[in-house]
């Protein structure tokens, strides 16, 4: 368990106080339906009302002799309601209990997850107006490839985090389902009444059709929600941690006055971070596997989900909240250097500017094969160390004189060319 990461108040949320509230909540509440149906006189449902209560230290003592949580659970509520207590429970079995509790934390949860997730992305959204005309070099397989800036890398992101929120808020709803159907899903001893009015005072919807618990499909969605945010925030750690290489250095972590980097190395500024959370991620990937296992079981229920999901859980929504918060102090406290990425556009003597020059040669009535050609063995030069820059290897190259001036050579080196459709991209976001 991943405890020593708990946040408030997602820890609280997945503590065994609040676990214990949530079954007494859903107790109550049914009783309440049970209540408005006539069967619970309302004399003894005030008393159940006043007097429910539990300790978790005595809840664990019964359980060491019953060996079930939720029976030891019942006994010390007894405790405290005393006859009255008879009618707790009423008809229930101990998965439309647990499976609507859980639910509850399940949304609770998401709650918690999405406020954080919001957090995030308007940090991005700020990063992303001041830098979106910021050059840096784009990259593909790892390799220089042509302008772009840095504001277009943080509204990628942006967007991204607008799908996570979208499918977590998606996710929410999938799991805010609540079950009060009996042994095998049939009533056989509670009306649907019940579970309609139950998940009516707990604001859960009602499972349209369950066994004896809530189907898995809508945990794993859940969990694959949580897991893919998780892959988001790896994505960006691991775009941050390459920018921060020392032979790159166009952004670094925030590093403190008293901060230290190695035990050996005095000078070591580490993205640590960055890569504790795309570590991280591998956890929530693993996690969603599980609840995806969970999804079959054998009839109508067997307990091989539960034990699953004690860990999974608690552990996925308390890992991703964690790192929500850690990627949101990463964000916005990133230092950011403009000087070195457009240092880095022009390390490579003009090469990044190819395609335009393979383009004007086309426009000249080159063709395509014939004009790669030309710009190729141009390139290929200023690779193998020739000394000189690009662009003066293309003035001096005979064939590609014949069809582009100096003038035009040189327009195809315009940086601001790149740019052009940057404000149009922006639009499309309302920036």
């Amino acid at each position: 368990m991943i405890q020593r990461y708990t946040y408030e108040p997602m820890g609280a949320l997945w503590s065994e106080q609040t676990k214990f509230q949530k079954w007494l909540d859903v107790e109550i509440a049914a009783c309440e339906a049970w209540c408005k149906l006539g069967k619970i006189p309302a004399k003894s449902l005030a008393v159940i009302k006043k007097k429910a209560a539990f300790t978790v230290e005595r809840i664990n003592e019964i359980e060491k002799d019953t060996d079930h949580d939720v029976i030891a659970f019942l006994t010390n509520v007894a405790e405290f309601v005393g006859p009255d207590s008879r009618f707790i429970h009423l008809g229930l079995t101990s998965s439309d209990m647990l499976d609507t509790a859980q639910a509850l934390r399940m949304r609770d949860a998401a709650d918690i997850l999405l406020a954080e997730m919001r957090k995030v992305r308007a940090i991005l959204k700020k990063k992303a107006r001041k830098y979106k005309k910021t050059p840096c070099m784009g990259r593909t397989h790892g390799i220089h490839a042509e302008p772009m800036t840095f504001g277009m890398k943080m509204l990628l992101w942006f967007a991204e985090f607008d799908r996570n929120i979208e499918r977590m808020e998606r996710a929410r709803d999938i799991v805010a389902v609540g079950k009060l159907s009996g042994a095998v899903g049939t009533y056989s001893n509670l009306p649907p009444e019940i579970e309609a009015e139950t998940c009516r005072r707990l604001k859960l919807k009602p499972a349209p059709i369950s066994t004896q618990v809530i189907q898995r499909d809508r945990h794993a969605e859940f969990l694959c929600s949580i897991a893919v945010c998780g892959a988001t925030i790896e994505k960006i750690a691991t775009e941050i941690r390459s920018l921060q290489k020392t032979e790159t250095r166009e952004v670094e972590e925030f590093f403190g006055a008293k901060q230290k980097g190695s035990s050996a190395m005095p000078h070591k500024r580490n993205p640590i971070t960055c890569e504790r959370l795309a570590g991280l991620a591998r956890i929530l990937r693993a996690n969603a596997m599980s609840g995806l296992e969970n999804v079959a079981l054998w009839h109508e229920r067997d307990i091989t989900h539960s034990s699953v999901e004690r860990v999974i859980l608690p552990d996925s929504c308390i890992l991703l909240h964690y790192m929500l918060v850690r990627l949101g102090r990463v964000l916005d406290n990133l230092l950011v250097y403009p000087d070195a990425m457009l240092a880095n556009i022009n390390r490579t003597r003009g090469l990044v500017f190819s395609q335009r020059v393979l383009l004007a040669l086309v426009d000249r009535g080159a063709t395509r094969e014939d004009a790669y050609k030309l710009v190729q063995r141009n390139a290929m030069k200023v690779w193998q160390g020739a000394g000189e820059d690009f662009k003066v290897l293309l003035t001096r190259d005979g064939e590609v004189a014949a069809l582009l001036s100096e003038k035009q050579i040189e327009a195809c080196f315009d940086l601001s060319y790149y740019l052009r459709n940057v404000d149009a991209i922006f639009k499309r976001f309302g920036m």
